[in-house]
């Protein structure tokens, strides 16, 4: 039989424990052990957030995914479909290219020297387990709807076109993926283009929060210590137009086409060699650059 002490012991222990995740991480590396171990530690038999797929958990908080669970088929790269990996919904890129440390540096030199970069990079809200190949190919592509694109991995119904530079998820996240969207643009003030915000609200609406969801949302915010409003309905996104002087233009000196960075699918395929940025589309359409034809905005 326990003593007494043993027992008062005890549940201190285990109010530390339900205490230890309160605290909102700092690092991107933080945050995906506090995700394994406080959110999705019963989840991973309920599928990853792109195919549905399940996994086992290895390590403090990596996967290895079970293929035939989903009827996953290997396109090109089997080692990472084995892996189950964390995903930002927003990309790190889409944060981060509008913060001069990136511009200094890339991903790597705002890890080392910007607070509010790292804080976004870890906010849980906006990571979901991933299978590994499908994470690679979405990249840092764009959400939409791609009309007459084949399925690349089985039963998996995600799309990507890279030549557009899009990627579209299955139905049953595509609400998700909107709420997400708002939320980080909302709290960290970034800009949404127009063709994103029409729709992510269409999916807002056609696809409705769900049960897993909401709890999800509830397990987060006891961490962060706030909710995602989009989900739990205490805001509802209103249409925000982008201030052109926050886009950034570049553009290709070989072809004289200027690409945005968002809504341009070459913005990140210009050649450094061949780069010349302007303030404004002004400057460039001056200067005699037209703007890229694939340009969805």
């Amino acid at each position: 039989m326990k003593t007494r002490s043993t027992q008062i012991l005890v549940v201190v222990s285990l109010l530390l424990s339900a205490c230890s995740y309160r605290e909102a991480p700092q690092t991107f590396d933080q945050a995906r052990t506090t995700l394994r171990q406080a959110v999705y530690h019963d989840r991973n038999s309920e599928g990853d957030f792109y195919c549905g797929c399940d996994w086992r958990w290895v390590g403090e908080s990596g996967g290895r995914t079970d293929l035939a669970s989903c009827d996953y088929q290997v396109r090109a790269q089997a080692e990472r479909a084995a892996r189950t990996e964390w995903e930002h919904i927003v990309p790190a890129s889409a944060f981060g290219q509008p913060r001069q440390c990136w511009r200094s540096g890339g991903r790597e030199n705002c890890n080392r020297t910007d607070a509010v970069f790292n804080r976004m990079e870890a906010d849980l809200h906006n990571i979901v387990p991933a299978l590994g190949e499908v994470n690679a190919d979405r990249s840092n592509y764009r959400f939409d709807e791609i009309e007459g694109e084949p399925y690349q991995y089985g039963a998996c119904e995600f799309e990507v076109d890279s030549r557009q530079g899009l990627a579209e998820p299955r139905d049953e996240v595509k609400g998700q993926v909107a709420r997400i969207y708002f939320y980080m643009h909302q709290r960290y003030e970034l800009n949404l283009s127009a063709t994103e915000q029409q729709r992510f609200l269409q999916w807002h609406q056609q696809f409705p929060v769900s049960t897993w969801e909401l709890e999800r949302d509830r397990r987060i915010a006891a961490i962060m210590g706030h909710h995602n409003p989009f989900v739990t309905g205490e805001q509802q996104w209103t249409f925000q137009a982008a201030p052109e002087s926050d886009l950034q233009i570049r553009g290709n000196r070989n072809s004289n086409i200027y690409h945005l960075s968002e809504g341009c699918p070459g913005y990140a395929q210009v050649a450094e060699s061949n780069r010349v940025n302007f303030e404004s589309e002004q400057a460039a359409l001056a200067a005699g650059y037209r703007k890229a034809g694939n340009c969805r905005q």
